[in-house]
């Protein structure tokens, strides 16, 4: 698009500048097709990991010392990609590039909802990324939209497929504001009832790799009406041009396999076409497989060899990857990748471009025809999703003879869960399937009032608080499966592996959905269908098994979630002593004013709590509302919980039965506490609530993890006090083994490194407290920097990780201050900020100073530089500038350039 300003201003205006326009716009390569453009794509993608029942990632042992997979990969790759450093040879930081805005890429929708949750100064970077190449590209964003939960869509039906498109599409839509132009196939899997859709749904282009091209010719034009093909099936496309690809009849193309391509394509329609990119496949693979990533200049070389000497107009080196390999499988690649973006490639005079704004300034002059089906991670078309085809086994001894009984027990589930959709989704929505694809807006936000408005649009009634329910109940089972059917499932040599077990956990709830909405029971068959998927692990023999053991035991009731905020409770602290033993007025007053908390996905009201004491027995009764905020279902429960001291907790469950019931409930339970017998109180709680309970070992896993903790604290305070006698006892024998070169006893080694642990945490609490008044924090500063000196003297390695992140917090908290308030103690401030920079270097615990960095970058240029040479200017006194320029160095940014000036 060229804007009014970079119009001629009007026709007065001279030959001689129309001219000069002309020819800039003819030779400016992001407007005319002229040279060598380069597009690196990066597919970022990680696939749901939710809870289906708690809507949250729960914490995953493996991704250790981060909470799951997703939050370890962000620290890795899609943080480092926002923030890129290019550095100099002292390792200092001379820029900052956000490379998002020079690659092209895909975010799946499901890594995109945990970044906008997580971190929302990255997602708000890669936002801002697509923005500003949209600028830059005459209005072409870096950004292509992706199927929504990366299902093989040949695989799929062809409802799946459409309702996949269009999640996708809404999905981008609502985060980067534009429609978006092209679509990222998971796996790159195509077949010609994909393309199709895709066309269908206004999708102009994708991306596809060189081996899933079967032949390519010319276009068709007057000179040469019926040119030749060429036969490329072999991965021989040229990857440089983009190719147009028609939609023909099934008889040309020689497919005819009606199970896996779903609905009859057009006979011949000649004018409905998707245009399609081929990535260069030996680039590609090296990125991905050899070292070229760890070098720009190696990579820039790599991409050069791919350049055609034919003397074409133009031409595109275009190389795809996982995103994830820039960071996460190759530690410190984005650096390459920023330093390859603005400096390797412009010295080339190779143009940095998406597929979007190439296609606008050179169109497909060839048109492409596919193979049936492929995809770009398996050699045998989309066989790694349904048979035993030896991709993912990595030469692994283990067989993969289980992926077609898993795809026919989820086909056969996704098939019964249709009959109950179109049975009984008339009922409550005018178009059912409309509803479904639209219910992402849903998806995207479960607000009240947005859920509202949507069933008012859809609901073919005004529909009863049930009949919502139920009308929730049907969307999220559907959506379930899809989920169950997101492509990771099958990718590995195991289907016990985290990845198959989550998709069978997808298929749990909405079987279990469909039951509560119509009473059909298709679990008993499902497992039977699972029975025939063989496990390579003992332990589990088959699908059924994996199931039984690893699924039914993950699922949540609302009893759970009760008994969830009940034990809980005892340990949050919610309300004062004084507001336990209520009267009985004011405990009426109190059921009509509830107070309110959130649980995952749960809310919860509190319509009554009260808690009793009877020496080392701690007694709580209370009645309780759980509100699902996904499906909108609720229960009125009434839970007891007895502590009985340490880890042992007793806690009952059952439905409010009315408030007499429930206050003979209370009557009986704190009457049998007065006897201050835990048996007793034990024995009246079956009474009352039968045999089944609830203790510590059915919390979710993150807050009893926090209770074990908060558990363990007073005996771990004591251990550390112990360890620090014993250290203090000790300590002029530890000097002297380290003296003499000895070795150290372990025992008084380890109580060492305890005891300055212990001690340094605890230095590190009081700093916490003092920080917004830097004057008052050099005890603390002073004491740190003992321990370092300790710690070095005795070789202690410090473990301490919750140390590590609040120092980390620390800095940026103080730098942050330092740099936007006003500083009447300027010298002092940024001389503590310097002794706390270098002791925690001292402490070697590891920080980063990454996010520091990016603070006081982002400063440097827009505020430090020019107050700096103003007062150069002006002849004022530069001594301030010299000391905010002296804190860029110590917090590893090259400021060398301005200080020179100074001097």
């Amino acid at each position: 698009m060229t804007s009014a300003a970079e119009r001629p201003a009007s026709s007065g205006t001279s030959l001689s500048n129309n001219s000069l326009n002309k020819d800039t716009h003819q030779t400016d390569p992001l407007r005319t097709s002229n040279g060598v453009y380069v597009t690196v794509h990066g597919h970022f993608y990680q696939p749901p990991r939710e809870n289906p029942y708690l809507d949250a990632i729960e914490r995953q042992p493996g991704a250790a010392p981060f909470h799951d997979w997703n939050e370890r990969i962000h620290y890795e790759c899609y943080r480092p990609n926002a923030f890129a450093r290019i550095v100099n040879d002292k390792g200092e930081v001379m820029g900052i590039v956000n490379n998002y805005e020079y690659l092209s890429f895909n975010i799946g929708p499901t890594l995109m909802s945990w970044l906008e949750r997580y971190d929302v100064e990255v997602y708000q970077r890669i936002l801002e990324a697509d923005v500003k190449s949209s600028q830059r590209l005459q209005g072409h964003g870096n950004a292509i939209a992706q199927v929504y939960n990366h299902i093989i869509m040949p695989l799929a039906n062809e409802r799946d497929k459409y309702t996949q498109i269009r999640w996708g599409k809404e999905d981008f839509k609502s985060r980067f504001g534009r429609d978006p132009e092209g679509m990222w196939l998971a796996e790159t899997g195509v077949d010609y009832a994909t393309i199709e859709a895709l066309i269908a749904e206004g999708i102009r282009f994708i991306i596809l790799a060189p081996s899933q091209a079967q032949r390519c010719r010319p276009l068709p034009n007057k000179n040469d009406p019926q040119p030749e093909w060429y036969e490329v099936g072999g991965s021989q496309i040229d990857p440089t041009r983009p190719y147009r690809c028609y939609l023909r009849g099934n008889k040309e193309l020689g497919l005819g396999n009606g199970d896996i391509l779903n609905s009859p394509l057009p006979t011949a329609d000649s004018q409905k076409y998707i245009d399609i990119f081929f990535y260069d496949g030996p680039i590609s693979r090296d990125m991905g497989f050899t070292d070229v990533t760890y070098s720009s200049s190696h990579l820039a070389g790599r991409v050069g060899s791919a350049v055609r000497g034919d003397h074409r107009p133009a031409q595109l080196i275009s190389v795809a990857t996982d995103g994830e390999t820039f960071g996460h499988h190759k530690k410190g690649t984005e650096k390459t990748l920023a330093y390859a973006f603005i400096e390797e490639f412009p010295r080339h005079e190779w143009t940095v471009t998406n597929y979007a704004h190439y296609l606008s300034i050179h169109p497909p002059t060839w048109e492409v025809e596919l193979k049936p089906i492929t995809a770009w991670s398996c050699a045998h078309g989309v066989d790694r999703w349904q048979d035993d085809c030896g991709c993912g086994g990595e030469g692994s001894v283990w067989h993969q003879k289980w992926r077609r009984p898993l795809r026919n027990a989820l086909n056969w589930l996704r098939d019964q869960l249709i009959e109950v959709y179109e049975e009984y989704g008339p009922q409550f929505f005018q178009d059912p399937w409309k509803a479904r694809d639209e219910y992402i807006k849903v998806i995207r936000d479960r607000s009240s009032a947005n859920v509202s408005r949507f069933l008012s649009r859809h609901q073919t009634h005004k529909l009863t608080a049930a009949e919502q329910v139920d009308a929730l109940r049907l969307l999220e089972m559907q959506r379930h499966a899809l989920l169950m059917f997101t492509s990771c499932g099958w990718f590995f040599e195991e289907l016990s592996r985290p990845e198959g077990t989550q998709i069978l956990r997808y298929a749990s709830r909405a079987l279990e959905l469909a039951g509560d909405v119509a009473g059909v029971q298709l679990e008993k068959g499902f497992i039977k269908r699972l029975g025939l998927a063989p496990s390579n692990v003992d332990v589990f023999k088959h699908g059924g098994e994996i199931y039984r053991q690893l699924v039914l035991t993950a699922q949540v009731s609302f009893k759970q979630v009760a008994a969830h905020y009940a034990i809980t409770s005892l340990f949050n602290h919610h309300r004062p002593a004084e507001t336990c033993n209520l009267p009985g007025q004011e405990m009426a007053s109190k059921l009509h004013h509830p107070c309110q908390k959130r649980i995952y996905c749960y809310t919860v009201n509190e319509l009554d709590y009260q808690l009793q004491r009877m020496g080392s027995l701690t007694l709580v009764v209370g009645h309780l509302k759980l509100v699902s905020e996904i499906t909108w279902e609720s229960e009125n429960l009434v839970f007891a919980v007895l502590h009985l001291g340490g880890w042992d907790f007793h806690c009952c469950i059952q439905q409010f039965a009315g408030r007499r019931e429930y206050s003979q409930i209370k009557d009986k339970l704190f009457t049998a506490l007065q006897q201050a017998s835990a048996a007793q109180t034990i024995l009246v709680m079956t009474q009352v609530f039968g045999k089944d309970t609830f203790s510590l070992q059915n919390l979710f896993a993150e807050e009893r993890h926090r209770i074990m903790r908060l558990l363990s604290q007073e005996t771990l305070t004591r251990l550390d006090q112990l360890y620090t006698q014993t250290y203090r006892e000790n300590y002029g024998v530890l000097m002297a083994f380290h003296r003499d070169e000895l070795a150290v006893p372990q025992e008084l080694q380890v109580a060492a490194e305890i005891a300055l642990g212990y001690r340094c945490m605890t230095t590190l609490r009081s700093l916490e407290q003092e920080i917004a008044e830097p004057q008052s924090c050099w005890n603390q500063i002073v004491e740190l920097e003992a321990i370092a000196t300790e710690a070095k003297h005795l070789r202690c390695r410090l473990n301490i990780p919750e140390g590590k992140q609040m120092l980390e917090q620390l800095i940026l908290r103080s730098l942050w201050q330092f740099l936007h308030d006003d500083n009447d103690n300027f010298s002092q401030d940024i001389q503590l900020l310097e002794r706390l920079i270098d002791v925690a270097s001292q402490l070697n615990l590891g920080i980063s100073l990454y996010r520091s960095q990016e603070l006081y970058f982002s400063c440097l240029n827009s505020q430090i530089v020019p107050s700096c040479l103003t007062s150069l200017v002006n002849k004022e006194d530069t001594n301030q500038c010299r000391q905010l320029l002296k804190l860029g160095q110590k917090l590893g940014v090259d400021v060398s350039a301005i200080l020179s000036k100074l001097d």
